[in-house]
């Protein structure tokens, strides 16, 4: 599929494509990520709201006047972290997740971590494709412990990958 998405800033009118991207992509999760980490819908509108609210600043991918990829980025201080990167499942493997991970990382000169579920083999391949690397376990922690505010079990299951090398 060679597609040719125009990238934009989402705003609030996008609300509802994005947490229908969302959901409908994250079904990929099911039976993959620990049983009590998933639940339908993966992300609720509240938990999207608050996520807006707490600085992630959502890009997306535009075809025929239609969003079909979301990501988003948020600035923690000395670093930033990409969060919530979905394809439709109709538009996977088009390039989509790609030229919007491509256009995030440039918006930044600052540190970029990533995190992710540890089962989730073709996100982190995706990641690493693309030149991030997985940072070590006792290091993951301590990230995911600092600049995420996730529990204590998704910590467990999750990878961090980082575009900076000293942070591997």
């Amino acid at each position: 599929m060679s597609l040719s998405p125009i990238l934009r800033l989402c705003s609030d009118k996008d609300e509802e494509a994005i947490y229908s991207i969302i959901n409908d992509a994250a079904t990929a999760y099911r039976g993959i990520i620990p049983t009590d980490r998933y639940h339908e819908p993966y992300m609720s509108r509240d938990e999207l709201i608050h996520e807006k609210n707490s600085g992630v600043i959502f890009w997306g991918a535009e075809l025929d006047g239609q969003l079909i990829g979301v990501m988003g980025i948020q600035d923690k201080g000395e670093v930033a972290l990409i969060r919530h990167a979905y394809v439709r499942t109709n538009s996977r493997q088009g390039g989509i997740g790609t030229k919007l991970l491509h256009h995030l990382t440039r918006l930044t000169a600052k540190p970029i971590l990533i995190g992710t579920w540890e089962a989730a083999a073709w996100a982190i391949a995706f990641y690493e494709k693309n030149g991030f690397k997985q940072v070590p376990g006792e290091r993951k922690t301590a990230l995911l412990q600092q600049y995420w505010n996730v529990p204590e079990r998704q910590i467990q299951t999750s990878v961090v990958l980082a575009s900076a090398n000293d942070w591997v």
